[in-house]
């Protein structure tokens, strides 16, 4: 069984002066882990090393490498608003706070809206959009958008009079289906992944971009909401405004399509209030000759804490999950899978993970297919499968099956083979441990008393891996390994 979601991917480019295949690589995996228990006193883990936040006037944030703030209390007052920009390795917002946090301002990571044909940026998190087919290539696609759920793009095609529009960003829900005359060529909504339980905290996907009519250039995709997690060990008091909101698409011949909404997760022993929540999906780019792109899917809010009788907040999307309080920090010995190379090119150390930023991994032409994926696994068992998927710019998804993991528990390697077309693409690689088999059942896990039967983790290519533990019951509890 495969996990549905938590994927963050990464791409390369092809390049038009020096052909090249290329492929960028994200991975998930799943194994054996620690056990991750709801407290009666929930405490956040911060340091308090950022001491006390509390701004008296606007501020606009870049994101810290590791995501994290450490404050000790945090007091946004009403008519403040705090904006997070994302870093450069695109990590979520995570705030911690060992005291009380109140929030009577607003705290923003929405994603960007595109601007003609230009990509709309995700938030701190969440994913890009994608570009918009420009003005000079008549009938030239748009660019399918950024993140596991990014909207497809926009198919030109010369003998029609309407230009074709991109597809709306996937997230908690398929995006919507781009407009098009007869639909034929329209982007294609990007698939749901994540789970309302938001471990690991990822954000929302990209909208798709439109194709090109002449010399008119399609709308871009709207950047996906980005992704927050508030933790206090005391009380959350929230009267004012979380917004993770996905852009909207860029105005062009056709529009471009909305990103999918973001992620909100807040953990405290206590949390109360009536404040908003906002994580929808952004809408369709207008059009100069027709066909508008699809909405953006919304995104996830989730609430966890020991009590919240006296938390009444306006939301939007209208479901909302909740919980008991679970750990923002990571487990230790936590698996770890990765992609190491792709036809024997390294992968860098800090990947850029977007369309539009510059390769990741360059497979020349002249290395024929199928090319040979490297991966390699920490403290996951030997005789593990792996599973890569391979989602090109444009067309079909095609996949393969890895050699088993082979090493030991504590490192192991194995590799898979698959033909990379010309252009940019994603690899993914996802596997499962089964605890219910006869090795495993020797040393049981629990959480909460009740048996764990497979351990499903997520690797992001050059970022952190996550664990999910998934119950006989069908209970899935997610944490971040680092």
């Amino acid at each position: 069984m495969l996990p549905t979601s938590d994927e963050a991917a990464r791409r390369a480019r092809h390049t038009t002066a020096r052909p090249a295949a290329l492929a960028a690589v994200l991975l998930t995996l799943l194994c054996a882990a620690s056990n991750a228990l709801a407290q009666s006193t929930y405490s956040s883990g911060s340091t308090g090393a950022d001491g006390p936040f509390a701004p008296t006037a606007n501020q606009t944030i870049t994101v810290p490498d590791s995501g994290v703030f450490n404050f000790t209390t945090v007091k946004i007052p009403q008519d403040v608003t705090i904006r997070f920009l994302r870093n450069s390795k695109n990590k979520p917002v995570t705030i911690l706070a060992s005291g009380d946090v109140t929030i009577a301002g607003a705290i923003v990571v929405d994603g960007g809206t595109a601007a003609g044909s230009g990509a709309g940026q995700g938030g701190p998190g969440g994913f890009d959009g994608g570009t918009g087919g420009n003005p000079w290539g008549f009938t030239t696609n748009g660019d399918t958008g950024d993140g596991p759920g990014g909207g497809g793009g926009g198919i030109g095609n010369q003998g029609n009079s309407c230009p074709r529009a991109g597809g709306g960003g996937g997230f908690n829900g398929v995006g919507g289906q781009g407009q098009g005359r007869d639909d034929t060529g329209s982007g294609v909504g990007g698939p749901r992944y994540g789970s309302s339980a938001l471990v690991p905290l990822i954000g929302g996907s990209g909208g798709g971009g439109a194709s090109t009519y002449q010399d008119r250039a399609g709308g871009g995709g709207g950047g996906g909401g980005g992704a927050i997690l508030i933790a206090s060990s005391g009380t959350i008091s929230h009267t004012g405004t979380i917004s993770a909101r996905g852009g909207n698409g860029g105005v062009g011949a056709a529009g471009g399509a909305g990103g999918s909404g973001g992620a909100i997760r807040l953990v405290a022993n206590t949390i109360n209030g009536n404040g908003q929540l906002l994580a929808q999906g952004g809408t369709t780019g207008g059009v100069t000759i027709c066909n508008a792109g699809g909405p953006g899917a919304p995104g996830y809010l989730r609430i966890e804490a020991t009590d919240y009788s006296d938390y009444r907040p306006s939301t939007d999307p209208s479901f909302v999950s909740f919980a008991l309080p679970h750990p923002a920090a990571a487990p230790t010995n936590a698996p770890v899978l990765r992609i190491a190379s792709v036809a024997g090119v390294a992968a860098p150390d800090a990947p850029t993970g977007s369309m539009h930023g510059p390769p990741d991994v360059v497979v020349p032409t002249t290395q024929p297919n199928p090319v040979t994926v490297a991966l390699e696994g920490v403290n996951v068992p030997v005789g593990t499968i792996v599973n890569v998927t391979l989602t090109p710019q444009q067309g079909q998804r095609a996949s393969a099956q890895s050699s088993p993991l082979a090493g030991s528990d504590a490192t192991s390697t194995a590799s898979a083979s698959i033909s990379l077309p010309a252009g940019m693409s994603v690899l993914t690689a996802t596997a499962v441990i089964d605890l219910t088999t006869q090795s495993a059942s020797a040393r049981p896990l629990f959480i909460d008393g009740e048996r764990v039967d497979r351990i499903e983790v997520a690797a992001t290519y050059g970022g952190a891996s996550e664990v999910t533990y998934v119950t006989r019951s069908g209970r899935r509890v997610r944490l971040p390994s680092e």
